[in-house]
Parts: structure tokens; C-alpha cells; sequence
């Protein structure tokens, strides 16, 4: 394994650490991913989804952010620790090294069709220290 491996899985996992991070904080915190439109989110507070009558689709909306945050937190911590700590478990690991890629290939496909510039643009720095990292090993 070279030496730079490690260091390009610590760095594409603290760029979706700090994505998921600044998510959770933006989900709760401001109105930044509130819609423009008052009365859609007055509309999203009222309105229930045909799944259920027992949340609105103000609350999932919250909870999809939250949760998607959460997910992005966990991979950044997980790989990230795993580099830092135990660089020879993950890198003699093909399916801890796929299941990394995979999700990040999943956020970069999410990225470019349902998202914004700077998440994508973000995500695909991420994923291309990541796929350095492997063939570096």
C-alpha cells in the first residue's frame, strides 16, 4: 500500500463528513432549505403523504434531511476512522472498499440529478480521492 492511500480516504471522508455536517446543521438550523414559496411549506405542514395520515410532508422532508445527513456522517467517521486507525483493515477489505465507492458513486448519481452545483462538485472531489486511494494501494 503507498503511503498517500490513507491520506486520500481521509480526505475524501472529511469532505462528506463536512457535507453531512453542514446538511444537519442547515436542516435544523435557518431557513436555507426552506421552500421560497410560504405557502408551499404552510401546504407541507398541512398536507399528509398517501403512505400515512401520521406525519405531514413538512416532517418527512425534515426527516429525509436529517437521516441523509446522518448517513453522510456515519460513512465520513467510519471511513475516515478506518484510514487513520486501520488502513490495513480497509485496504485488504474488497467489500469495505466497494460498499465505500458504491455509496459514493449512489451520492454523485443523487448529486447531478436532483441537487445543486457545489454538493455535486463536492461529492465528485470526494469520489475521485477515493477511487485515488484505491488505485494507489
Amino acid at each position: 500500500m503507498h503511503a498517500f492511500a490513507p491520506v486520500l480516504l481521509v480526505l475524501s471522508a472529511l469532505i462528506i463528513f463536512g457535507l453531512g455536517a453542514l446538511h444537519l446543521l442547515l436542516t435544523f438550523r435557518g431557513d436555507k432549505l426552506h421552500p421560497r414559496d410560504t405557502q408551499l411549506e404552510t401546504r407541507m405542514k398541512e398536507v399528509t403523504p398517501i403512505l400515512t395520515r401520521e406525519t405531514t410532508m413538512w416532517k418527512t422532508w425534515v426527516g429525509f434531511n436529517a437521516s441523509h445527513s446522518c448517513g453522510m456522517l456515519f460513512f465520513g467517521m467510519v471511513y475516515g476512522y478506518l484510514a487513520i486507525f486501520r488502513s490495513e483493515v480497509i485496504f485488504l477489505d474488497p467489500f469495505l472498499l466497494y460498499a465505500g465507492l458504491l455509496l459514493l458513486l449512489g451520492y454523485v448519481f443523487l448529486g447531478k440529478r436532483y441537487w445543486f452545483s457545489v454538493p455535486f462538485r463536492s461529492i465528485l472531489v470526494a469520489t475521485a480521492l477515493y477511487i485515488a486511494a484505491l488505485t494507489a494501494n
